[in-house]
């Protein structure tokens, strides 16, 4: 098998993940190539702006053709230290392997899962970056903030909390509405992008389809996404419920969970690249 790595088109941050996943291809016996015409497509991210840009006409080619195209990106459960590698895709529209996992990779993690908490005081809504693929056909952000907040206060008297991603921060939208207050995502000092997502007070998250809704059902307050997230399984989708959220077994998502991000020394012995060969 050969695997083609479009390294120039990827993040600042990308480059020791990229020779990862490359020592990790030959040390499995495979080929490696880069910025080819041959071979399976391996891109950073599907953020498809900026130095990543390129990645588009790669991404939509394989698509036409009904090929796979390899996805690494910054992971969520120990960001800076694990990374997501998927095919076709960074969420729920992705492949990472088998499922039904057991345990063990959660212990080897040191993933806990917090009891439910249902003592919160606000709604927290969290914006996500509106060029990336994982917002495809979805309204402009701002109109889905603002449908968003009406279908909240529509059927919770909640006071709402709007926590912007920091590459889309729709300034004073909140400002149109009583009970809404922006909390801006603070950066985490010594840290590439890391930001705190902390959930103190929280009754319920809504996110779409990235990180928040995920940390937030680990860290015991429910979420509602849209059917792209890696949440989906244990949150809601549909907004009008907000004040009668999910409270479910939470076991086996985490366990599966557990397997979309591997560290640099994993990737390195081809740990993601041996689950994945077989849906190559």
């Amino acid at each position: 098998m050969k695997f083609n790595l479009h390294e120039r088109f990827g993040a600042l941050n990308s480059k020791p993940v990229f020779n990862s996943f490359r020592n990790g291809a030959l040390a499995l016996g495979h080929d490696v190539v880069s910025d080819s015409d041959d071979g399976i497509d391996v891109i950073w991210s599907v953020l498809f702006h900026g130095r990543m840009g390129g990645n588009k006409d790669i991404w939509e080619r394989n698509q036409r053709q009904n090929k796979p195209t390899i996805v690494l990106e910054v992971g969520g459960i120990k960001r800076g230290t694990t990374w997501k590698v998927g095919i076709n895709g960074i969420n729920r529209d992705a492949n990472f392997g088998s499922s039904n996992c057991d345990s063990s990779r959660v212990e080897s993690l040191g993933l806990k899962l917090k009891p439910w908490r249902s003592n919160g005081k606000y709604i927290l809504i969290c914006g996500q970056h509106d060029k990336s693929l994982q917002w495809q056909n979805m309204p402009p952000m701002s109109k889905w903030v603002m449908d968003t907040i009406e279908t909240i206060q529509a059927n919770s008297s909640k006071p709402i909390i709007f926590r912007p991603h920091p590459r889309c921060q729709l300034p004073t939208i909140e400002r149109q509405y009583k009970h809404v207050y922006r909390q801006d995502p603070k950066h985490i000092t010594g840290s590439y992008d890391d930001f705190d997502m902390q959930f103190n007070d929280i009754f319920a998250t809504i996110s779409w389809s990235s990180n928040p809704a995920i940390h937030s059902i680990i860290d015991g307050v429910p979420a509602f996404t849209g059917p792209s997230s890696l949440a989906h399984d244990v949150a809601l989708q549909d907004f009008s419920k907000i004040d009668d959220p999910l409270y479910g077994d939470r076991t086996q998502w985490l366990n599966d969970y557990a397997w979309t991000e591997f560290s640099l020394e994993e990737i390195s012995l081809g740990l993601p690249i041996k689950r994945l060969t077989s849906l190559l």
